[in-house]
This record gives structure tokens, C-alpha cells and sequence, in this order.
């Protein structure tokens, strides 16, 4: 039976294209799932019917900016509502590779309101308990990314990630870890498992209607650690 956390536990991880967010994604979750740790990996824009418009019109030609942020959200709604919650309610340990933090950032970057997208997102997504910002300069992330499928990635222009990263900079939330992309890939899994670990422990503690003794198994669960207790 896969190790599970009290109301599960919600990893975000965002940043430019190009910024190591799938690689970090998949390094963490591996090294959970080798504690014996129950793990979603997961992403957006998804692949149900949302986020393949959104993958079509980022190879084809953007959407008009209100049809862009209306798919951005209904995709993220079906996510929500169909993976995010129910496997926390599971106490799974559930990592996203980008989450609603990136249509505040490239939404905005098109002209709608940060605190305004954070807001409505907000108003159904769940906030992660942790929410890693790699971050790369938009001349880095250009250079990582280059062309895909022969085609210039129409998210990926020099000025709209130039606007993209000032937003990412400029979010505010208590559960930011902000990391440098260019770092050696150990470097960046290690931190976030470390920052892992202090988030969990500090969400036990908060968690009064668990006796001390769940709290430490929980704690042992989390590191892969054989308890009885």
C-alpha cells in the first residue's frame, strides 16, 4: 500500500519555458515514489479537450487573448475538479508541472490583471502548498527553447516573456521558493526536496486534530521511513 499525507499535499512548479520544470517535476516524484509515497504527476494545459485547443493554437497561432484565458480556465476547472481534488482527498502528494500561477503571468503579460486572474483562479483552484518559481532571463529561456517542431512556439516571443517574468517576480504568496533554473539539476531537486520536507513538517504542526503520534508517523511516512506507530 502507497504512502499517503493528511489532505494530501499540492507541489507547483512554474517558470519560463525552458526553465527545467518537467525535469524537476519528474526528479521529485521519482524520489518520493521511491520512499513508497503515493505521487500524481501531472501538468497544464492537460490533455483533455482545453488544453489540446491551447496546444494547437501555441504551434498555429495564439487565441484571441479572452478565448486564450477562457480555455487557460476551463481546462484548469476539469483539472481541478477531476484530478487535483480528488487525489488530495486521497492524501496523495500531487505535482504540477505549471498551474494557475502561469496564466496570471502570461495572461497578464497580454494585458489582464494579475491580481484580478489570481482572484477568479483562486476562487476554485486549490493553493498549493508549495509553489517552486524556477527562474531563467527571457534571453535564456529563448536560447533553451529555440524552435519547436521546426515552428517558433508563439508563446515564446522575446517581449512577452520579457513582460511574463516580470509577473512571476512580482507574485507575493508565503509558500514561494524561487530557484535559479541555470543550477545543477541535483542542485534544484535537493532544494525542493528540502523545502518539501520543512513545508510538511510545518503543515503537521499546524494540524491540531492529529495526535502527536500521527503527526511523527506522518512525518516517517513522508521520508520513507518503516513505522508502527
Amino acid at each position: 500500500m502507497k504512502g499517503t499525507l493528511p489532505q494530501g499535499f499540492l507541489l507547483a512548479i512554474e517558470g519560463l519555458d525552458g526553465a527545467g520544470k518537467s525535469v524537476q517535476a519528474r526528479a521529485v516524484g521519482a524520489i518520493l515514489q521511491a520512499r513508497g509515497l503515493d505521487v500524481v504527476l501531472t501538468h497544464e494545459p492537460t490533455g483533455g479537450p482545453w488544453g489540446q485547443r491551447l496546444r494547437e493554437s501555441a504551434r498555429h497561432g495564439r487565441l484571441e487573448p479572452a478565448d486564450e484565458l477562457h480555455a487557460f480556465v476551463e481546462d484548469r476547472r476539469q483539472h481541478v475538479r477531476e484530478l487535483i481534488e480528488p487525489s488530495l482527498a486521497a492524501g496523495k502528494v500531487v505535482i504540477t508541472d505549471r498551474y494557475y500561477f502561469s496564466t496570471v503571468a502570461y495572461q497578464g503579460a497580454r494585458g489582464f490583471d494579475p491580481t484580478e486572474l489570481l482572484r477568479m483562479n483562486e476562487a476554485f483552484a486549490p493553493e498549493p502548498h508549495l509553489l517552486v518559481l524556477l527562474q531563467l532571463t527571457p534571453d535564456q529561456a529563448l536560447a533553451r527553447v529555440g524552435n519547436r517542431d521546426g515552428r517558433a512556439n508563439e508563446f515564446e516571443t522575446l517581449a512577452q516573456l520579457t513582460r511574463t517574468r516580470a509577473i512571476f517576480d512580482a507574485l507575493e504568496k508565503p509558500y514561494i521558493l524561487r530557484l535559479e533554473g541555470t543550477r545543477p539539476v541535483e542542485d534544484l531537486r535537493d532544494e525542493i526536496l528540502f523545502a518539501l520536507s520543512r513545508t510538511v513538517i510545518e503543515r503537521l504542526g499546524r494540524m491540531t486534530r492529529l495526535t502527536p503520534q500521527e503527526r511523527l508517523a506522518a512525518l516517517m511516512t513522508f521520508h520513507g521511513v518503516p513505522t508502527s506507530v
